[in-house]
């Protein structure tokens, strides 16, 4: 994901990509102008980190999880490739809160990474390719971090999320969002603690 320009990834913390072995996969062009990828037995059109992104993670503890992530992140892939992955990682750290919380702090790190992914090239996720006006995908594990930021009371920045999401048409809740900070603000101001 780092060679993707714009998102400002610089690598993965505590990961040696020389000793993953799918870093050395390279793909080959098809005879129809896609691209396969080598596999034991032939090849594949699912590229390495497309194989981590739509693995089953439903078992996977935080720990490992988080890990099966960040090297996901080092291997060959492409764009969607890397959100799929991010996205799958952030719907199970959703989903496994209540019983380990100490996931929601990767929670928002891969959503920033998702979002700075979309933002880098946004392409890949436009419901049509030829006419930009039809709009974008869906982005549920930024919707997702956006809801964990409004649940802890981090309104401004669920409203600055909200905002860079504009550009995709996407915004969650906008307006109730900017008239629970204006009330808050109101508030405030009226009690002298602004």
């Amino acid at each position: 994901m780092a060679e993707v320009k714009g998102v400002g990834f610089s690598g993965s913390p505590d990961v040696d990509r020389s000793r993953l072995p799918e870093t050395h996969i390279r793909p080959s062009k098809t005879d129809y102008g896609g691209i396969s990828w080598p596999i034991a037995n032939g090849s594949t059109s699912e590229s390495p980190a497309s194989a981590r992104a739509f693995a089953d993670m439903r078992d996977m503890d935080i720990p490992s999880l988080i890990r099966w992530v960040w090297e996901g992140l080092e291997i060959p892939g492409t764009v969607s490739d890397y959100h799929f992955l991010l996205q799958s990682a952030i719907a199970r750290l959703w989903s496994a809160r209540a019983s380990d919380p100490s996931g929601l702090r990767f929670l928002e790190v891969f959503a920033d990474l998702d979002l700075r992914l979309i933002e880098a090239a946004p392409r890949p996720f436009l419901i049509d390719e030829d006419d930009t006006s039809k709009g974008y995908f869906h982005f549920s594990g930024v919707a997702t971090w956006v809801t964990l930021l409004q649940t802890e009371g981090a309104l401004r920045e669920a409203l600055a999320i909200n905002r860079r999401l504009q550009r995709f048409h996407e915004g969650y809740r906008l307006e109730t969002l900017e008239a629970k900070i204006a009330a808050l603000d109101e508030e405030a101001r009226c009690t002298g603690l602004a």
